[in-house]
Formats: structure tokens, sequence, C-alpha cells
């Protein structure tokens, strides 16, 4: 690792001495979810090192092209790449957050959301700083709208971050609460680890991969989960800085993969809510991903920059996932919204109820090694 310059060091926010193990706050390292698992104990926070990145190209003049995402950011000498968290110094790219986690919790897979992958299981779940987007919407802000000198990290390997899963029964280890892409070599390398000790690594992302990147790491990843923002250019454009367009791609080639994906649509209202473009999306994923693929519609709450819209009304989510189901997409959730039918799994062949849940609480589970016990069809997902 080849430190950073500390005069180009921002100052770090620090946590309260002693910590607080039950604070939920993002932008802290948290060493205990309260509410789903036991304390974790980490390192002492230390300061920023670089390790070469994987996926760049260089440039006449020192500069570089980074070739993790759509951006593509052309950086010369010690500039960062959109992200904030990738670093071009001389000639040679870096990442700044490989092994540094700014916020590590056992959370129920369910709050991934993950509905058909390992269900009523702990995910022991991480984040590194950092996003390519700006979404005006984003809930974990403190810590994805922030450079990792503005952020309390701490050093955890991935052999250690293996080791803690085990340790906590947790079945898989979950990339989320930034932006997974940006720390692609710090999920590359955990997947690697996992793999081999039987723990699935699971990626909560924008979906924002370039092809390269993504065929290194879909042999080792257990699942995917992408938060499609909406289905309009504009809407990426104007609320969260980016593009519909590689993210569509990226869907198209995690099928072909043959990577289980689950779909989740923040409705905002006024946004993205009209009919029309619910039905273009479900169309999308029907005849693109396939018409299995679980596709979650959760309520928005005001929040970051964008607090001057209401929450989502419930009739609104129903109408979107009444019109998905017309689509043709059997398997269409209602989420943030604890207690609704919406949250449970319903056969698509005699449309009982197979897992009953309220929000991130597994009731019931009647599935039979995979499939409805009253029917016997399969429904697929990762059971087992």
């Amino acid at each position: 690792m080849r430190p950073i310059d500390p005069a180009r060091r921002l100052v770090l926010r620090g946590l309260a001495a002693g910590g607080c193990a039950a604070c939920l706050a993002p932008g802290r390292l948290l060493a205990q979810d309260a509410a789903t698992g036991p304390a974790i104990p980490l390192t002492e926070p230390t300061g920023l090192a670089a390790t070469k990145a994987r996926w760049w190209k260089a440039l006449p003049d020192e500069w570089i092209e980074c070739g993790l995402c759509a951006k593509k950011c052309k950086l010369p000498h010690e500039e960062r790449g959109a992200c904030g968290v990738r670093v071009n110094l001389h000639g040679e790219y870096y990442t700044l957050v490989h092994s540094r986690v700014a916020s590590i919790h056992l959370d129920p897979i369910e709050k991934k959301p993950f509905y058909h992958v390992l269900p009523g299981t702990s995910a022991l779940s991480l984040a590194a700083p950092g996003c390519n987007y700006e979404c005006r919407f984003c809930q974990n802000w403190e810590i994805a709208q922030a450079r990792p000198e503005q952020v309390t990290t701490h050093p955890v390997t991935p052999a250690e971050l293996v080791k803690l899963a085990r340790r906590y029964e947790a079945p898989t280890i979950a990339c989320t609460y930034t932006e997974p892409v940006v720390w692609s070599e710090f999920v590359h390398d955990i997947a690697a680890a996992a793999k081999p000790a039987g723990v699935r690594t699971l990626v909560i992302t924008n979906g924002s991969w370039l092809e390269e990147p993504l065929k290194d790491l879909a042999p080792l990843l257990g699942a995917v989960k992408v938060d499609l923002k909406a289905f309009t250019e504009s809407f990426y454009k104007e609320l969260c800085s980016g593009e519909l367009k590689p993210v569509r791609e990226t869907l198209a080639r995690l099928a072909k993969h043959g990577l289980w994906t689950e779909i989740v649509v923040l409705v905002i209202p006024g946004r993205n809510d009209a009919e029309a473009e619910v039905r273009q999306l479900a169309r999308f994923v029907r005849d693109e991903i396939g018409p299995d693929t679980p596709v979650h519609f959760t309520r928005f709450h005001p929040s970051y920059r964008l607090m001057n819209v209401p929450p989502t009304p419930v009739p609104t989510l129903e109408r979107a996932r009444d019109a998905a189901r017309a689509e043709g997409l059997r398997f269409v959730y209602v989420g943030n919204v604890p207690g609704h039918a919406g949250n449970h799994t319903c056969c698509p062949g005699c449309g009982a109820v197979v897992i009953r849940r309220t929000g991130m609480a597994v009731l019931e589970n009647r599935l039979a090694k995979g499939a409805c016990p009253d029917c016997r069809r399969a429904i697929p997902g990762i059971w087992a």
C-alpha cells in the first residue's frame, strides 16, 4: 500500500469516545445493530492508504481512464474520479477504500431487500465510503456522498470479514449502504475469500458497472440487487447525475451471467410513478431479465435534498404492483410498508402464500425444497 500525502488529507470526523453501539446514523462505524445483531469488534481507525486499482487504462502524459463505471473518468496526476475514492498518482490508479469499512451490521437479509435469497437469515452488511451518483434522495449520504477522509473508517481485511460472517453464523456478506461499484477491488477480494468458505457475497448496487469488471466479478458473486431508480433518462440526469442506459446493460449482463438478481424501484411521487413508465419498466424486466425476477416497489420518505416531496401514498405502490403484474412479472412486492400483503411471496401457480412477512421479518416460510407445498410448483430463488 502507498501512503497518501498527509497534506492532502482532510480532518476526520471521529467517533465519540467509546462509540455508540446502538446508533443507527450512517456515516459512523456501527459496532452493533441493536435490533438484529451482536457487537462486532473492530480495530482502531487509522489513516488512508492507497491500493493499486484493477480496472483502468493508461493515457499519455500520466493521465488515466477509469474502467469501472459509465462515467469513464479521465484524470491527470493527483486527481480523483467522480466517486472521490479513486486517485491517479503519477499515471498509476489507486483505490483509497480497499479494506476500509465505514459501517458494518448484522442485518436481516430482507433489509437489502432480498426476498428470494435465504429468507430469515442474517447478512454481514458493510460499506466503504463513496458513490459515483449524486442522488438527491440518498438515504446514506453521510458516507455515500463523502470522501474517505471525511468519514471514520476501520481496517478490516476480506479474510477477517469471512471470519466475522462465520462467527455470527451469517451465510452471506452484503456489500451495501454506499455504492460497491466504486470499491469493486474490495468487493472482488471479499468474494474471492468468501466463496471457498461457503459464504455468499451479495452486492446492492446502482448497477453502473462496465462490462469488464462485471465479467471478472460475476463468477464470485452470490446475488445482486439493483436499484433501478426510474425508467427515464431525464430522472437519472436530473436527480442522480447518472444514466439509465448503462444500468439496463448491466441488468441484461447479469441475466446472461446467470446471477440471481432482484430489483428495487424507490417510487417517488410525481417523479417516477406514472403507470406508463411502470409498465415500460416491467416489460423490460420481463423480456430482458425474466418474468421470475423479483421487483420491489418501495415507499419513498423525504431525505437528503428531496425533503419537499411527501412520502409515497400506499395506493401508488399498489397501482405500480398491479401494473407490473399485469405485464407478466410473477413476483412483485410492496416495500417499506410493514404488514402489507405485498410483503408476502405467493405461488404464481395456485396463489398460496409460501413466505409470509411483515417488513423485514419472516413470519412463516412454507417452502418445501424450494417449491410450493400445495401445488409443488418450483419458486425461483436461492433457498438453501
